[in-house]
């Protein structure tokens, strides 16, 4: 059973995550939010290798003291093509400059498939899933598992572009780049469980047409680290001065390719809006992955008015109130408190 915030019962949430940046940024977000209980987490090969995305999110764990939360290891390479890696937009192990100390703890002895497919089953219309990175693992578990969109309270899903650029081709999106096929897989068993009757919630897809506007810039680090009780000096705190080191290389990044001395925080908006849906305007549509162009692998398209005849498989982010100013202050209130309680 979920735990409970005075008489309202803790949202459990399973993630599933290629930890990177903004992957740990939105771990952080979950254990610092008081309605979730995050119950577990897989590790998907994507930003770095899965051994060290294993690394990252044990140390992670840990440094914010939950080390108790199982962390189990997903498929080392995409369900039918190699692996690409990111190092060049995360650092070499994936967490900027960041250092963390290594974790006593040890993944679990399931896979990242098993653990989702326990985590629902434990959870029967309760779990929120939320996937930051490929899905390879999600694809795995609906092979398994057939019936996860049935045991899903709700799916949050960071990926794809709609009407919008990509940022690994001009058309795609990284988490769908590096495993087209496993995105097909889950949209299409969403369609399925929609055309077999199941009427439970579509996944909420959080593309970069909404998340490229959550641009963070360093005098928010400064506001975070006063928040937190260590106003001038982020090495202060720990955790900060992780999210401050994680962040630098980020930064430098997404300046090395004109974009500007600024970081696209994709995965904690996606972790905000598993929590509290409401952030979002969504559209239904049926989105399918072009995975035979020669310029185009990897692309989400989305039908938005049935030119298919297939039935809607996901919700779309296009807009949502106040963003991005809300998602900000509200990662800023929580995180802050969640450091300070650190020290």
């Amino acid at each position: 059973m979920s735990g409970s915030v005075g008489s309202r019962p803790r949202l459990p949430v399973f993630a599933d995550v290629d930890t990177g940046v903004d992957d740990a940024m939105a771990l952080v977000y979950l254990l610092a939010s008081p309605e979730a209980e995050l119950v577990g987490v897989a590790s998907t090969a994507g930003n770095v290798g899965v051994a060290q995305v294993c690394e990252n999110n044990l140390a992670l764990l840990a440094l914010c003291g939950a080390p108790d939360i199982p962390v189990s290891t997903g498929s080392a390479v995409p369900l039918s093509i190699p692996l690409r890696t990111a190092e060049d937009t995360h650092g070499p192990a994936g967490l900027g400059y960041a250092e963390l100390a290594p974790a006593s703890s040890s993944p679990t002895d399931y896979d990242a498939a098993t653990a989702w497919i326990r985590a629902a089953r434990d959870h029967p219309g309760e779990l929120i899933g939320l996937a930051t990175g490929p899905l390879t693992n999600l694809a795995l578990a609906l092979r398994a598992e057939p019936e996860l969109p049935r045991l899903l309270r709700r799916l949050v899903i960071m990926g794809g572009s709609f009407e919008y650029r990509g940022n690994t081709t001009p058309v795609a999106e990284w988490n769908i780049a590096v495993d087209p096929e496993a995105a097909a897989e889950v949209f299409t068993a969403w369609g399925a469980a929609v055309a077999a009757g199941h009427r439970g919630e579509l996944p909420i897809v959080c593309g970069l047409n909404i998340t490229e506007r959550m641009a963070l810039r360093p005098p928010y680090l400064a506001e975070l680290a006063a928040a937190a009780g260590v106003p001038g000096d982020p090495s202060a705190n720990p955790l900060v001065r992780v999210l401050t080191d994680a962040l630098r290389f980020y930064f430098e990044f997404h300046e090395s390719v004109g974009e500007g001395y600024l970081a696209h925080v994709h995965d904690p908006f996606a972790a905000a809006v598993a929590l509290d849906p409401s952030l979002v305007i969504t559209r239904d549509a049926t989105i399918g992955v072009e995975l035979g162009g020669a310029l185009t692998r990897g692309m989400t398209v989305a039908d938005w008015t049935g030119h298919w005849g297939r039935p809607a498989n996901a919700r779309i982010a296009v807009d949502g109130p106040g963003l991005p100013q809300v998602f900000f202050d509200r990662y800023l209130v929580r995180v802050a408190a969640f450091a300070r309680g650190l020290s």
